[in-house]
């Protein structure tokens, strides 16, 4: 379980949707965790919309050209796989079909989708606003996309 009211691996999310709180488990994918809040410090995601989102499935974001065709301008991730199930509220990391090619789009879980287990790496889960992440808009493209309005480390909140 994802450990709760930790500030350092705890990312606040506020989206079109509403706020969304992510507990970040540095125990299941620490090179994950590490390259996610470097991003999340440099701004990176603020702006970023929601380019895929599957009814009963997961919304995707993370892609700066905001079709998922595109990552940050560091090195791809080498993959951190483990044992976590693909649950409701999982975030779990985007990649090609390269076990090794994560880098900056990640997903939230809307249901269970077991058949990703052991094939992504999970990296968080949801603790507060699941019901925002449902809320945000369908598509494969997107028409008019929800996106990240920012994504801060609760650490450097004051």
């Amino acid at each position: 379980m994802a450990a709760k009211n930790d500030p350092e691996n705890t990312l606040i999310m506020e989206t079109t949707q509403g706020k969304v709180v992510i507990a970040m488990r540095p125990d299941l994918a620490p090179g994950h965790v590490a390259h996610i809040k470097k991003l999340v410090r440099e701004g990176f995601y603020d702006g970023i919309v929601f380019h895929r989102v599957i009814d009963g499935f997961m919304a995707q974001t993370g892609c700066p050209r905001g079709t998922g065709t595109g990552g940050s301008d560091y090195p791809n991730l080498a993959a951190e796989f483990n044992a976590e199930k693909h649950v409701r509220g999982i975030c779990s990391m985007a990649r090609s079909s390269n076990p090794n090619s994560a880098n900056s789009q990640f997903f939230i879980v809307f249901d269970d989708a077991s058949f990703l287990d052991r094939q992504y790496t999970v990296w968080g889960q949801v603790t507060e606003g699941m019901e925002n992440v449902d809320k945000i808009k369908r598509g494969e493209p997107v028409q008019n996309p929800d996106k990240i309005t920012s994504m801060k480390v609760a650490a450097d909140v004051k």
